[in-house]
């Protein structure tokens, strides 16, 4: 097991994805309505000519692509979604629940949305889009979401894992099979990172500061995250509470690392590290922050 610190790795090839991490998500969703948009046009004028059906060659790409306009705004939905209500081996129960739920009003929106610039095109062309009977076209187009649905939150989550892996990811030292815990694990003095298949320690004195997503808690430390699988309120009882404070509902910060505190609005201060990193602090964590000082 290597125990060197993270810090001491060169950089790697998730230092060198980060910055293009953000556009290479749009890039991908973007790109796949397109394909998905052009390839369901051709595929639909061909099957509108093939059997005759009268239909003008621009109503098959009004279809699709309104269908895939209306499904790349609602991608940010299922994401915010997914964060709420991820898919873990431990709890994919409850969450297939939500899901389901979610998949019937994702559809919806869906539906509502393309029906809508449907017929904002076809009055624009002087016809008529009929979209009747709604109970019996709804089901036939939920049939479809629904499995989209389920295949964006399957690539969403298999992403995700795919880069805590490639990241690393932390997990508190558990105690061996046949000896007591290393340490006390609430108040653990290292963690244990795994990153593609190697493992390695760091300090807890060495967390720069923590940060709340989702069911996830990231530890920053040297310019790199590490995602802990746990709560804010169960970290912060795990901490050390003579380094560490709670200064906002997402954020705790290892004091150690303060620069300074500047308020910058009525009652809202903001906390600047050493390396000129800006953390929000709350009225609350203010006080607690001015106490521990």
């Amino acid at each position: 097991m290597d125990t060197t610190p993270a810090a001491n790795h060169p950089l790697t090839t998730w230092d060198r994805y980060r910055p293009w991490r953000r556009t290479v998500e749009v890039g991908f969703a973007v790109g796949l309505a397109l394909v998905n948009a052009i390839a369901g046009s051709i595929t639909s004028l061909m099957d509108v000519r093939r059997v005759s059906l009268g239909f003008a060659s621009w109503e098959p790409v009004v279809w699709e692509c309104s269908s895939n306009l209306v499904w790349l705004a609602l991608v940010p939905l299922v994401v915010w979604f997914t964060r709420r209500v991820p898919l873990h081996l431990d709890t994919w129960r409850h969450a297939l629940r939500w899901h389901l739920l979610g998949s019937v009003g994702w559809s919806a929106l869906h539906v509502a949305g393309m029906v809508a610039i449907r017929k904002a095109i076809y009055a624009m062309q002087g016809e008529y889009y009929d979209f009747s009977p709604w109970w019996r076209e709804f089901g036939y187009e939920y049939l479809k979401d629904v499995r989209s649905y389920g295949t964006m939150v399957l690539v969403i989550e298999g992403y995700r894992l795919l880069i805590r892996r490639w990241q690393g990811e932390a997990s508190l030292l558990s105690a061996p099979d046949d000896a007591p815990p290393v340490e006390r694990v609430e108040r653990p003095e290292r963690f244990l990172v795994r990153k593609l298949g190697k493992e390695f320690l760091v300090a807890a004195a060495d967390v720069e500061w923590l940060q709340a997503s989702s069911n996830y808690v990231n530890l920053h430390m040297r310019g790199r995250d590490y995602p802990l699988r746990t709560t804010m309120a169960v970290i912060e009882t795990q901490l050390d509470p003579a380094r560490f404070v709670r200064i906002h509902r997402s954020y705790i910060l290892n004091i150690e690392r303060i620069a300074r505190v500047e308020l910058y609005a009525k009652d809202s201060r903001v906390a600047i590290l050493r390396d000129g990193k800006r953390l929000p602090v709350s009225r609350a964590g203010y006080g607690r922050l001015a106490k521990l000082l």
